[in-house]
């Protein structure tokens, strides 16, 4: 049996009781004032954050991969930021991987007692044939999952990289990995809705493990998203304008060089500042190491 009274994202928020007799006015600016605290919180973290971004990036380095793992909200707010890589970053599906306890099916549908199951979280490692390369953070705004925990331990038996993001203090799951983030955000507004501000938290934290580890591995030049996939029209007139922006060329000048790259943003913004062809390039970015900065030199 679970005791929630000894979980800071269970207690109950003074501040909002007679939540069900305020005004929609009252409950949006309490609200708002909540969702304040979370910022606040995940700075007390940000020496914990700078650790796990670190590592993730030494992983990547290594040719592995980060893996997000969790369950409920946790694990869907995991997938989202695995999936939102490919496009912003280029990378492929399988370099930055999202898990949820009971499989895809659970990001819109509870699967009954999958979080409860350490055995499902190791097995879902196996399956993805986790290696000493990769970076595993686990996720769970109660710090107690027990898929979580069967995933971290796994990881940790074979030498894996592992993190974790909780909203409690002293949280079970950070027992179980070597660089811990512990985001206390204090009581929910509405009590024990943990996709509330906890879920606001993890969003912030897993922003800025995705983002920066991105940058630590030459996918921003300045503060541009060279390697965003123009999948679109939209993302096509973005790519165009990322290369004026990165290298001061006329519209025209970027649409030649989009062109000539064969839509390689990164390629395009390359020929422009070495003023060489894309086979040209291509080789400075191989040498480099994508490094767009080094590229140029």
């Amino acid at each position: 049996m679970v005791d929630l009274d000894k979980l800071g994202t269970e207690r109950r928020n003074e501040a909002t009781f007679g939540l069900d007799t305020m005004s929609v006015e009252q409950a949006v600016n309490l609200m708002n004032a909540e969702d304040h605290r979370v910022a606040d919180a995940v700075q007390l973290q940000l020496p914990e954050i700078q650790a796990v971004i670190e590592q993730a990036i030494a992983h990547f380095k290594k040719g592995g991969r980060l893996i997000y793992l969790g369950a409920g909200t946790s694990g869907r707010l995991g997938v989202l930021d695995a999936a939102e890589c490919v496009p912003t970053f280029g990378v492929t599906p399988d370099k930055v991987v999202g898990l949820i306890a009971g499989g895809m099916k659970a990001m819109t549908v509870a699967v009954e007692g999958a979080e409860d199951d350490a055995a499902l979280g190791r097995q879902d490692l196996i399956d993805l044939n986790l290696t000493p390369n990769d970076m595993v953070v686990g996720i769970a705004a109660s710090g107690r999952t027990p898929y979580v925990i069967g995933a971290l331990d796994y990881a940790r038996e074979i030498g894996a990289g592992t993190g974790t993001i909780s909203c409690n203090k002293d949280a079970e799951i950070s027992k179980h990995a070597d660089y811990p983030i512990e985001v206390d955000c204090g009581p929910e507004f509405l009590t024990g809705s943990t996709r509330l501000k906890s879920g606001t938290a993890q969003k912030l934290v897993l922003n800025m493990i995705s983002t920066i580890s991105m940058i630590g591995i030459g996918k921003v030049y300045n503060n541009l998203m060279v390697d965003v996939k123009p999948t679109n029209e939209k993302l096509v007139a973005r790519a165009k304008r990322i290369i004026v922006e990165a290298t001061g060329c006329s519209a025209e000048q970027a649409a030649a060089a989009f062109e000539g790259s064969n839509h390689d943003v990164k390629v395009a913004i390359v020929m422009v500042l070495a003023d060489t062809d894309a086979a040209g390039a291509k080789d400075r970015l191989a040498k480099a190491d994508g490094f767009v900065r080094d590229a140029i030199k």
